[in-house]
C-alpha cells in the first residue's frame, strides 16, 4: 500500500508543479511602446500608444512595463486622460522603470505626468479582458511599482508550498 500511496502522492506533486507553471506562464509582460519605450511621440504620429495597444490583447494579471528617461507615467481616470489632468492620479510612477499589474478587467488609462507631453500624444488607453481561468490568488491588485513584483512573489509562495507540501507528504508515506 506505501507503494501505491507514493506513487499517488507523486502524481499529485507534479500536478501542482505542472498548475503552478501555467499560472506563471499565463500573465505577459508588455513593454509600453515597444523598443522606443514610454516618450513624446512625433508630432505626425500621436496615436503612437493607442496603435500599439491595439496590436496587443491585454489580460487580468498581465503587467505594462514603463521604461522612460525625465519624464513620469500617471494612471488616471478616463476624464483626466482625455484632459491631460495629473492632478488627482490613481498612482503615478517616476522612477523611470516602473510595472504596472492589470488587476481588473475593463479600460485603464496612463498619461505622461508633464501636461505638454501629454497633449502632444504622450498617452495610453488599455482594454483590459476577463481574467483567464488561473487561479486569482495568484494576481495582484493594480497599481504596483516594479518593486513589488506581486504576481511573482505570489507564484514564488505557491511554488515553495506546493514542494513543502509534496515533501512531507511523500516523507509520511515512506516512514
Amino acid at each position: 500500500m506505501n507503494a501505491n500511496m507514493a506513487s499517488l502522492l507523486s502524481v499529485l506533486c507534479v500536478v501542482l508543479a505542472v498548475m503552478n507553471s501555467a499560472a506563471k506562464i499565463a500573465a505577459r509582460e508588455f513593454k509600453v511602446g515597444g523598443d522606443m519605450g514610454w516618450h513624446e511621440p512625433s508630432p505626425n504620429d500621436t496615436a503612437f500608444y493607442n496603435q500599439w495597444a491595439s496590436t496587443n490583447r491585454f489580460q487580468v494579471g498581465d503587467s505594462l512595463v514603463f521604461e522612460y528617461q525625465n519624464d513620469s507615467v500617471v494612471n488616471v481616470e478616463r476624464w483626466e486622460y482625455f484632459h491631460c489632468d495629473s492632478n488627482n492620479p490613481i498612482s503615478a510612477f517616476d522612477d523611470g522603470n516602473s510595472t504596472v499589474i492589470l488587476g481588473s478587467p475593463g479600460m485603464f488609462y496612463f498619461i505622461s505626468g508633464t501636461e505638454d507631453q501629454c497633449q502632444k500624444g504622450e498617452k495610453l488607453m488599455v482594454e483590459v479582458m476577463s481574467p483567464r481561468s488561473v487561479p486569482s490568488q495568484a494576481f495582484s491588485p493594480l497599481p504596483l511599482s516594479h518593486h513589488s513584483h506581486g504576481s511573482r512573489v505570489s507564484d514564488s509562495m505557491l511554488s515553495s508550498f506546493s514542494f513543502f507540501f509534496c515533501f512531507l507528504l511523500l516523507l509520511t508515506v515512506i516512514n
